[in-house]
Order: structure tokens, then C-alpha cells, then sequence
């Protein structure tokens, strides 16, 4: 009787790294450590790696015909089933790599994509990731059918390939126009929940990826979430009471992490999971202070919030890890570009009396006590003071009612452009303060 044998091949895929570098770009003393980061979170083993610097990218294979050459020969060398770049190629480019290399190969967005769809746990975040996916695969559903065989094109003359093709697309089309209906469906269902928390003041924990943001968090309160190092560890936001010494209760949100080149789709796609940052009253902006990018890895970061029109929200800078830090040249070199920058270490606790004092004078001039006159027809205004603030009290007029509210100064705006007359609630108390003693002095007369 002959034996069977079941083989089951459970060893990750064999990639090699790749990088073209332009002129403009500045990559560091190491181009590829990000990436390599990226392809060790998705589950690949590095083998080598590959780095061409070139004033432009070639338009059919990216890399020049040499360093396309060596990626072939690393290839057979290593028996490698994987080529990532560093960059963001064009599904021409990728099919000529892929012929003339004999390896499968996928640009940072494929990626990112990829480890997002791995971690993606709830079912908002997994409507986001596969959204996205589908707006970056749609341009190249025809990558996928180039087995099947095509005719000459022309009415009546497309292949069975080109057919499918065409379904496919409608198909992924009509996909799309779903997920978005149900992405917004959750979007205003989270402003909505979001905005309705008037019980304390929100923070939230923004950042690039693996700063350490799940880790302060823990420091902060105690919240015993999952902290790991390593990129995208954390694609879900997370809301946990922080008691603020000297404040009381505060909201404080751990967000998903930032990184360079962050894809528009995932951007776009997560905005639902980045509404606890949109709403949030202060940001606290955790930067890895170690690292030899920390400068980069900021400006990516303020990036991402201006494509999320947060940029000028009230925000703290805070240099994590300083205890990885060994030269204290390496720190000073950041607090001199950033001197109102906050050092801490959120595994060792050092320097956070210093950060939970900035956040609670942070948060103090970040609230106005005001009087705002709105006319009795503005229910709209009447309805944003309610949601965006504390309604302390109201007085009723014949010609319009003055509302005492206290609220965040970032969400004026509305106000300035609809109410009557806007003054600081002190202000008015000492004029009808005013007002009750003469009417006093007169009665006594």
C-alpha cells in the first residue's frame, strides 16, 4: 500500500525589499527600516533588500534595467516569492516587474492595506479597510485576468477575459457605493454619539505609528489595553475615564497610528474610527522621540490631520521614549525645534507630573464662559450651544434670549457668524449686577 503524505507549507513568505530614492526625498541613514518594519508586521521574512537612488522613476519598470536585473538575481538566489516597494508603482509597472523578476511583487499602499485588513477586529473597521482595498484594486482588476484569453477589441470581438473583466468592475463598483452608504451611516451615527458625551472634556492620543500611544495611554489610566511594538498594533479607537489631578473626570481616546504616505483611501475610509479626534477638545500628539525620523514622522503626522481639516485644533506635543535615549544631544536636537514639546517616558512614568499639569492648563484655556444673544427664531444656534457646550442658564426676552454657556473655544465659529452679541458671562453679570442696584437706589429714593 503506498503512503500519502499531507505537506503543509506554514513558513512565511521570503520577501526582498526595494526602494527607488529621488532627488527631493531625504530617507535617513537607514531608507528601508520602515519598510522593513511594514514586512515584518505582515507576516514575511526579509532576505535582502535593495536601494537605487535616480533622479526620476523609470515609466515601465520604476527601477532602472540594471537594478531590475539585480532584483532578479536576488530572487533566484534567495528563492524569494515576494518584491515590496517602498513605493507606490502603477499596475504597468507592477505586471513588468513581475515578468521580468518571476516574483509577485506589491507597492507600500498593497502593503499597508494588508496589515490593516489583518488587524482589523470590529466590523466598522473592517467596512474601512475593505473599502479602501477596493478603491486601490479597482484600476487593476485587469492584472488579475491577464490568463484568460483576449480578442482584438471592438464591438463583438472582446474576449471571455474582457467580459469578465467588465463584470468584475461593476461588480467592485457597486460594492463601493455600499460601503460608502454604510461608512456614513456609521460616521453620523459616531458624530452623533460623540458629540452627545457632555459628561467631561475629551483628549485624544494622535500620533505616528508605534509611538507609544497605547502605552501612555496605560500610564495615564490604568486601562490595561493591548500596548505592542510593533506598526498598526491599534486600528480601533479606544475611550477610557482619565481623573485628572486637579480637573476631575476627562475622556482620553487612543486612535489609529499615522505613518508616512498613509494611503488617502485609508485616510478617507477611517474617518468614522477618527471622529473621537475630530470632536476632541485637546490632542496630545505622541512623536518617538528615538527615532533617527522623529522630524519626518512629525511632519506625516501634522499631514494626516490637515487632510482631516484638525490641523488647528489645540495640540500638545509630547516626545515619548525618552528612556531609549542615550545621548541627551539626540533629545535637545528635537526640544530645539519644538521647545514647548513635553519629554516622557510612558514605560517608565518619568515626566508624566509635567505632561497631566500641560493638559490641565490645556484644557482650561481651552473652554470660554460666555453670554450669547441669539434670536428667538435661531433654534439652529440654540441647538449647536446645546451640543457643542454647557448651558448654564438662559434668559428670555421679548427680541432675543441670552444664553450662559461654556464651551470649547475651537467650535466658535458658528457663533460669531449667527448670534447677536457674544460677551464674556462676567461681564454681564457685573451689568445686571449694575442694573439691580440702581433699581434698588431708585425705589429707596
Amino acid at each position: 500500500m503506498q503512503k500519502t503524505y499531507k505537506v503543509q507549507d506554514d513558513e512565511p513568505e521570503r520577501s526582498i525589499l526595494a526602494r527607488l530614492i529621488t532627488p527631493d526625498q531625504n530617507p535617513g541613514d537607514d531608507p528601508l527600516e520602515e519598510l522593513h518594519g511594514l514586512a515584518t508586521t505582515a507576516g514575511t521574512d526579509v532576505v535582502d533588500e535593495l536601494v537605487q537612488r535616480r533622479s526620476s522613476a523609470d515609466h515601465s519598470t520604476y527601477m532602472g534595467k540594471g537594478k531590475v536585473e539585480e532584483l532578479r538575481l536576488m530572487v533566484q538566489k534567495h528563492d524569494a516569492d515576494l518584491i515590496v516597494f517602498d513605493n507606490d508603482l502603477t499596475p504597468a509597472q507592477i505586471r513588468n516587474l513581475e515578468k521580468a523578476t518571476g516574483a509577485k511583487v506589491i507597492d507600500r499602499t498593497e502593503l499597508i492595506l494588508d496589515i490593516f485588513a489583518a488587524g482589523a477586529r470590529t466590523h466598522e473597521s473592517r467596512l474601512a479597510v475593505e473599502l479602501a482595498q477596493l478603491e486601490y484594486s479597482l484600476p487593476r482588476l485587469k492584472r488579475m485576468w491577464t490568463h484568460l484569453s483576449r480578442q482584438a477589441m471592438g464591438v463583438g470581438m472582446r474576449g471571455p477575459g474582457e467580459k469578465q473583466l467588465e463584470v468584475d468592475r461593476r461588480l467592485a463598483q457597486k460594492r463601493i457605493s455600499d460601503l460608502k452608504a454604510e461608512l456614513k451611516q456609521v460616521e453620523e451615527r459616531r458624530e452623533r454619539q460623540v458629540s452627545a458625551r457632555k459628561e467631561a472634556p475629551t483628549v485624544s492620543l494622535v500620533g505616528y505609528t508605534n509611538a507609544g500611544k497605547s502605552t501612555l495611554m496605560n500610564a495615564l489610566t490604568d486601562a490595561n489595553v493591548l500596548a505592542q511594538d510593533k506598526l498598526f498594533a491599534t486600528l480601533d479607537t479606544r475611550t477610557r475615564r482619565w481623573n485628572l489631578p486637579g480637573w476631575g473626570t476627562v475622556l482620553l481616546s487612543d486612535t489609529v497610528g499615522f505613518i508616512r504616505d498613509l494611503p488617502h483611501s485609508l485616510v478617507a475610509s477611517f474617518k468614522s474610527t477618527l471622529e473621537e479626534t475630530r470632536q476632541a477638545d485637546l490632542l496630545l500628539h505622541v512623536a518617538d522621540a528615538s527615532s533617527p525620523t522623529v522630524f519626518d514622522q512629525i511632519a506625516a503626522v501634522y499631514a494626516v490631520l490637515k487632510e482631516l481639516g484638525i490641523e488647528e485644533k489645540d495640540t500638545l506635543l509630547v516626545l515619548n521614549k525618552i528612556d531609549a535615549i542615550h545621548n541627551p544631544a539626540i533629545l535637545n536636537r528635537v526640544l530645539d525645534r519644538y521647545p514647548n514639546a513635553i519629554p516622557v517616558s510612558a514605560r517608565s512614568n518619568k515626566g508624566l507630573g509635567c505632561l497631566i499639569e500641560a493638559v490641565g492648563e490645556a484644557l482650561g484655556r481651552e473652554f470660554l464662559d460666555i453670554a450669547v444673544e441669539v434670536a428667538p427664531s435661531d433654534g439652529k444656534l440654540l441647538g449647536y450651544l446645546s451640543s457643542k457646550g454647557e448651558v448654564l442658564s438662559r434668559e428670555f426676552g421679548d427680541e432675543s434670549t441670552i444664553v450662559h454657556v461654556r464651551m470649547p473655544a475651537g467650535a466658535m465659529g458658528p457663533v460669531h457668524k449667527s448670534a447677536l452679541s457674544i460677551k464674556p458671562s462676567t461681564l454681564m453679570d457685573e451689568a445686571k449686577a449694575a442694573e439691580e442696584a440702581s433699581a434698588n437706589s431708585s425705589e429707596v429714593a
